[in-house]
């Protein structure tokens, strides 16, 4: 069996790739190709730790996958990514298992091309400013993703440990990001000159004030996976005219602060704008006006982890 570890993939396999992989899965998903179960999710009492567990078949391959990962917040406290997983390929005429690979590094790009591909069609397409909240493990390849689709030229960081903001700043220099990048401490002036928003975190609450929104704001939320979790805030989901989900059913279990808007009153999955699906394949609009505030929310499914599995299984063996 092959086998393959997170700094081989990403030595072979890019957001460029991981878009045009996921892209093709959305035809694929059309034409009914695709046989996707609903993930189990197990969190662990008392904690914000929890256990996923993801399969999905992709016939036109003849390749199915199932991912397995974990989500530990606290890991970094003793040098562990926070997200650790495997993603298991097998051959689907005789049922042999073709390959191992690591899905930590997979899962953080994957949602990154997922924002990228949604800024795509819901941002202004002049944005030039890019604000990021939360710096921890998923959010490097939210920015890969913004870059991939939109001429940035300032990102403003926020992460409510400065140190971890100011280390993620070096992290995008290092990868050879040559825009301005400013560090603050002040989330108020991140959201104020921001064009595209990239909320990134594990917070119980909004981590920004809607009033602060520039018109014309997209938002990128991808953080918040549990009931319990915050981060957009509901007046912003209350005005915006697009709220695109990733998957509607997912989020409708684990979305936390659109959970709590349907709770109160503000919003309704019944009523949803659409999802990436349908935006990708044109069954509805993407920005229509200048000055409307959009919303991309993404909790992760198993055919987006197809995706790029065998995206990089088919790239780096094939």
């Amino acid at each position: 069996m092959l086998t393959l570890t997170d700094s081989e993939i990403e030595k072979q396999y890019f957001m460029k790739d991981a878009i045009k992989d996921t892209l093709a899965l959305f035809n694929k998903l059309e034409q009914e190709q695709i046989i996707v179960e609903h993930r189990t999710v197990i969190e662990m009492p008392n904690t914000h730790n929890a256990m996923l567990y993801m399969p999905c078949l992709d016939l036109k391959e003849k390749l199915g996958t199932i991912k397995v990962i974990s989500i530990f917040p606290d890991n970094p406290k003793v040098n562990l990514s926070t997200t650790q997983g495997k993603i298991l390929i097998t051959e689907l005429e005789t049922g042999q298992h073709k390959a191992i690979i690591d899905a930590s590094y997979l899962t953080r790009l994957r949602t990154g091309a997922l924002s990228g591909i949604a800024t795509d069609y819901l941002s202004r397409k002049d944005s030039r400013v890019l604000g990021v909240i939360g710096t921890g493990g998923m959010a490097f390849e939210q920015v890969l993703g913004i870059l991939e689709v939109r001429n940035i030229e300032h990102i403003y960081l926020f992460n409510r440990t400065f140190k971890k903001a100011q280390l993620f700043k070096e992290k995008l220099q290092d990868f050879g990001i040559n825009v301005e990048i400013s560090v603050t401490q002040d989330v108020q002036e991140v959201v104020q000159q921001s064009d595209i928003i990239n909320c990134a975190t594990r917070s119980n609450e909004a981590v920004f004030n809607a009033k602060d929104l520039k018109e014309g704001t997209h938002i990128n939320g991808v953080g918040s996976y549990q009931p319990s979790m915050r981060e957009i805030d509901i007046n912003a989901i209350k005005k915006s005219s697009k709220i695109v989900f990733d998957d509607i059913g997912g989020a409708q279990t684990e979305a936390g602060e659109f959970i709590q808007a349907e709770k109160e009153g503000h919003f309704s999955f019944g009523s949803t704008y659409g999802d990436l699906q349908q935006l990708v394949l044109h069954k509805i609009n993407g920005r229509e006006d200048e000055t409307e505030t959009t919303i991309y929310k993404s909790v992760g499914a198993a055919h987006f982890d197809l995706a790029v599995g065998i995206g990089v299984f088919k790239k780096l063996f094939s």
